[in-house]
């Protein structure tokens, strides 16, 4: 495990690093014929679930739960489940004195999946990964993948757009706030990968933001959501749930549809006041950022602003906003 402070030489203090960071090497080997991929199937049938960690190399809190499941001998009641550790290579570069480097290799890992981009002549380290990874993904009938954030904010989960992802994400029960959204325009998520968003079958995904990257309550939020999936499809021994599953009552949840997203035009986009996630702006027509020549202003009363980013970049998401919907 390995323990780390964070010192951002750029930008000043960052989130302290609140967790240790699990030796995942005794994993590579996985049982499956693909490295750090572990897949495990019971006498009864059943679904095929996958849980996906490190989907982003600094993601880490996906990391140290299915370290965990893998370390408690975790096995299937029925159907098969598959434990994934997916951009290890981006998670092997992280460094306390640059942390959100090791999101990725190259490119981003999540805004690949299409079939034009995965079956195209392009060529990345993280590409290379993904097209390792596909045939997992395309035997899976239920995805769990294990995100973070890069600031401070309640977990999220992201359901995606099709009514099939937001009822599984009341079925689950956690978190609390759940995101109907397409995703973003630099490309495509793996929640959104083929079969995940068609509406007309049956197999889903669901997306969860455990917390900020680092803090001490993340990991738990992830294994908290692992074992709410597992007993939604009924994979889970009653015994390890006792043992294991939080029981406290929990909120209602509420969901946030997202109308606008906002992606970066220029390299000198800047928001014009502080803000922060879930953060709700009363007034519709406020000025929230500036893109180059261009204002950013928020599109209705009571806009809700979902991940704005801490690290600008072109072409990217800055920012989603949405509004609370029954």
């Amino acid at each position: 495990m390995r323990q780390l402070t964070a010192v951002d030489t750029r930008n000043g203090a960052l989130p302290p690093i609140e967790v240790e960071f699990p030796d995942i090497e005794c994993w590579q080997a996985g049982n499956s014929g693909i490295p750090y991929v572990w897949t495990f199937a019971a006498d009864r049938p059943g679904p095929h679930v996958t849980i996906q960690a490190l989907t982003h190399g600094n993601e880490v809190c996906g990391a140290i739960s299915n370290d965990w499941f893998l370390r408690e001998g975790f096995r299937p009641t029925r159907g098969t489940l598959t434990l994934t550790f997916a951009n290890v290579s981006a998670y092997r570069t992280f460094s306390a004195a640059d942390p959100f480097t090791s999101r990725c290799v190259d490119e981003d890992f999540n805004r690949l999946w299409t079939a034009d981009v995965l079956g195209g002549p392009r060529q990345s380290a993280d590409l290379a990964r993904a097209r390792e990874l596909r045939p997992v993904y395309d035997a899976t009938d239920y995805l769990l993948d294990l995100h973070s954030m890069t600031d401070p904010c309640v977990p999220l989960a992201l359901a995606g757009q099709q009514q099939k992802g937001l009822e599984l994400a009341f079925a689950i029960g956690v978190p609390e706030h759940v995101i109907i959204d397409a995703g973003h325009k630099a490309g495509r998520r793996l929640r959104d990968y083929g079969a995940f968003d068609d509406p007309e079958d049956p197999r889903n995904a669901l997306l969860v933001e455990c917390g900020q990257h680092w803090e001490r309550s993340a990991p738990d939020v992830a294994r908290q959501a692992s074992l709410r999936f597992l007993r939604h499809f009924g994979m889970a021994d009653s015994a390890f749930l006792d043992a294991h599953l939080d029981s406290r009552p929990l909120p209602k949840q509420r969901a946030i549809e997202i109308t606008h997203v906002v992606t970066i035009a220029s390299d000198t986009f800047r928001f014009a006041q502080p803000v922060e996630g879930l953060e709700v702006i009363a007034k519709a027509d406020t000025l929230l950022a500036r893109d180059g020549d261009a204002e950013v202003r928020t599109p209705y009363d009571n806009s809700v602003l979902v991940m704005p980013t801490r690290r600008p970049k072109k072409g990217e998401t800055a920012v989603r906003i949405g509004r609370y919907v029954n």
